[in-house]
């Protein structure tokens, strides 16, 4: 979730060439002519299919005031970056997923945006992104999904193979793509949710998903957390679509934390990645581990801490996380940041070992 309101700026007028006369008589002498396409209802947003130069910058330490430290909580820290572009439409990413050696990634902008590449690594450790690409969401028409209005929070993320899944915070919808037609040139269609997730608190709502693959208990689930919709009880309100079977669920709450995404791993574990911000502490992260097992209609789910950050490390708006094997059998988790597109906030991706 970002705060729009205060931190980003809307186009509130589309530019226009020619007087309302001028038009009025091109579409006379032109009736067949299609109207010009209208203009993104957001900033940053991906217009159309282009190449992006990504400059990354390593982080060799996770934590600056003990350079020597590697361990934190159950994680040991591999490597990160620090990306910068200077392609406007970079930045905001909100969500992530991995192919399952950890190379290709697919990721979202709030805006609207895909963005697809490769992660290069040297002895392990990550160095630069390659072959960067971003794509405009489209709709079912073919037209971009900023297009309409409040259709940008694009916050969500989970893939189940060919079909990809979009979870549109502002208006608490799902968009389902298929990506054997045409990766992100496919057209996304509304998935069917439960009345009950369209009416979540509109910038606290639809914030991470993860789709439940083949062997997993709830397979062929998506399940669905808000950021910060509340039962009556105060914890956390999620959703599980489709799959043996539907419902709601709630995730225990804890510390005033928000969750802003979630990742499963072939264990059957679910790990939770969660935030809060005050002025005075600043942002502090923390990643929760939940029983797959556990979740089902009605249920109030819990699990403890497994990693804990604050800006005493290298963190900042952390929203996407995701899980891969790697061939010598060690579960990496990589996170990515949201930087708001400000100047003040950084695009992080950052990589971890689960150690226990």
């Amino acid at each position: 979730m970002s705060n729009h309101r205060s931190r980003r700026s809307f186009i509130a007028h589309a530019a226009a060439g020619f007087s309302t006369f001028a038009l009025s008589r091109v579409a006379q002498a032109q009736p067949t002519t299609e109207p010009p396409p209208r203009v993104l209802q957001v900033e940053h947003g991906v217009a159309e299919r282009t190449g992006v130069e990504v400059n990354a910058r390593q982080i060799p330490s996770f934590e600056p005031r003990d350079r020597s430290r590697v361990r934190f909580g159950s994680l040991q820290y591999r490597s990160g970056l620090v990306l910068t572009s200077p392609y406007r439409g970079f930045g905001g990413l909100s969500g992530i997923r991995l192919d399952a050696k950890g190379e290709r990634f697919l990721a979202i902008s709030d805006q609207g945006g895909w963005f697809t590449g490769s992660i290069r690594y040297a002895g392990g450790k990550m160095v630069a992104l390659d072959d960067v690409e971003a794509a405009p969401m489209l709709n079912a028409e073919g037209r971009p999904i900023t297009e309409k209005r409040l259709w940008y929070d694009t916050e969500s993320l989970a893939r189940d193979g060919n079909l990809v899944y979009v979870g549109l915070e502002r208006v608490n919808q799902i968009m389902r793509y298929d990506f054997a037609k045409g990766g992100t040139s496919a057209r996304g269609e509304l998935l069917p949710t439960p009345p009950a997730l369209r009416k979540l608190p509109t910038n606290k709502g639809l914030e991470a998903m993860v789709a439940v693959p083949k062997g997993q208990p709830l397979a062929g689930t998506l399940i669905a957390f808000s950021e910060r919709g509340l039962d009556a009880d105060g914890n956390l309100t999620a959703f599980l679509i489709g799959g043996p079977s539907p419902g709601q669920f709630s995730v225990r709450r804890t510390d005033k934390f928000d969750i802003s995404d979630a990742t499963l791993l072939p264990s059957g574990d679910l790990l939770i990645l969660e935030r809060k911000f005050s002025w005075f502490t600043g942002i502090n992260i923390r990643i929760r581990a939940i029983p797959l097992k556990s979740i089902a209609p009605n249920a109030l789910v819990d699990g403890p801490a497994l990693f804990a950050a604050d800006l005493g490390h290298e963190v900042d708006n952390m929203e996407g996380i995701d899980a891969h094997v790697t061939a010598e059998g060690e579960t990496v988790l990589t996170l990515v940041s949201d930087d708001n597109f400000s100047m003040l906030q950084r695009t992080l991706l950052l990589q971890f070992t689960l150690v226990e």
